[in-house]
């Protein structure tokens, strides 16, 4: 336990199987990267081995004469409780983040939190009802076939059928509901799901839960089908929406999450927008592009545990040490300047 802190590092050309190269020289199969690892013997020496390097990697880009930008991002396969990026803005980069034009939050648009509507009560929504929508298998369709009720895309819930599956194990159903108005950000969920892999399901998955048509799915007996079932934190509790009846040319008015169907969870899963709403102080948001100069995360304790890495305490007995991993790269901050 003298010995901690520790933290090592080193500087090496590294290599990743890249199918082809993406991004030009910022995305190669050979770079060279700076490495750090810190190693501290509880979660208040973790957090000041990481403000050291993350203060020591802003006096770099600082020497560097970089414009860059620090903005909160998810962990993915990394693991974690806690990850940020440093970013140069750069027209043709191959990371998009979001700047608040309120206040200094920034952050990348898997990572992003975006202010959603206050909830609503449940009880006080009409009662559902079902109506006939032929041939209405997409949210255009549906709207112009409601267009006598007043219905934009933003009323109906949009359900996208995903599969995903654990390092291992076998692909799963995974029903994702997002404002019809929106698009569902594939690597937005990708980021937050690592290392679970989640694509687009095939029809052959889809048809092993008979109640499931496509173009029609509602969420309303999904939980009774077992099916996993997440939505965006705009679909707030007590909101009411259109949505797939689970029937061929119907479709379900008066919708409400907390009444007929509730979902297991939550997920940032749409794309985001400019003019969505800062999540912390509903300033405006705008989207724009960077190149990725450095990375730094809290670790915590995920590969101390799987590789039991402990340190000896003052009585002799173990101590699981944390980590944290920091990067610089270098070909990429080359790149930047």
């Amino acid at each position: 336990y003298r010995d901690y802190p520790i933290s090592l590092y080193q500087i090496q050309t590294k290599y990743r199987d890249e199918a082809r190269p993406r991004a030009g020289l910022l995305r190669g199969r050979e770079f060279v990267m700076k490495d750090s690892y810190s190693f501290d013997l509880d979660d208040a020496g973790l957090q000041a081995s990481y403000d050291a390097h993350r203060g020591a990697y802003q006096r770099i880009f600082n020497r560097l004469g970089l414009d860059y930008r620090i903005a909160f991002a998810v962990s993915g396969a990394m693991g974690g409780s806690a990850s940020e990026e440093f970013l140069a803005p750069a027209e043709h980069g191959e990371d998009t983040f979001v700047q608040c034009s309120n206040c200094d939050y920034t952050a990348n648009t898997e990572a992003v939190e975006i202010r959603t509507p206050a909830p609503q009560d449940p009880s006080g929504q009409p009662a559902s009802e079902v109506l006939d929508t032929p041939d209405t298998t997409t949210i255009e369709t549906l709207v112009k076939a409601l267009n006598e009720r007043g219905v934009t895309a933003a009323d109906t819930l949009k359900n996208v059928v995903l599969k995903t599956r654990e390092p291992g194990g076998k692909w799963e159903l995974l029903i994702v509901g997002v404002p019809g108005d929106r698009e569902v950000d594939m690597k937005r969920l990708a980021g937050q799901l690592e290392p679970v892999e989640v694509e687009v399901a095939d029809p052959d998955l889809i048809k092993t839960v008979p109640g499931l048509v496509p173009g029609y799915i509602g969420p309303q007996r999904l939980a009774e089908w077992q099916v996993r079932y997440l939505v965006d934190p705009t679909v707030v509790p007590g909101s009411s929406w259109v949505t797939g009846a689970n029937e061929s040319d119907k479709h379900a008015a008066n919708v409400v999450r907390g009444r007929d169907f509730e979902p297991v969870g939550e997920i940032g899963a749409v794309e985001i927008r400019d003019g969505d709403r800062c999540g912390r102080c509903g300033g405006e948001l705008s989207i724009a592009r960077g190149i990725e100069i450095g990375h730094v995360f809290q670790l915590g304790k995920k590969y101390a545990d799987a590789f039991s890495l402990d340190a000896q305490g003052p009585e002799g007995e173990p101590i699981r040490i944390t980590m944290g991993s920091y990067g610089i790269g270098v070909s990429r901050a080359v790149a930047a300047v």
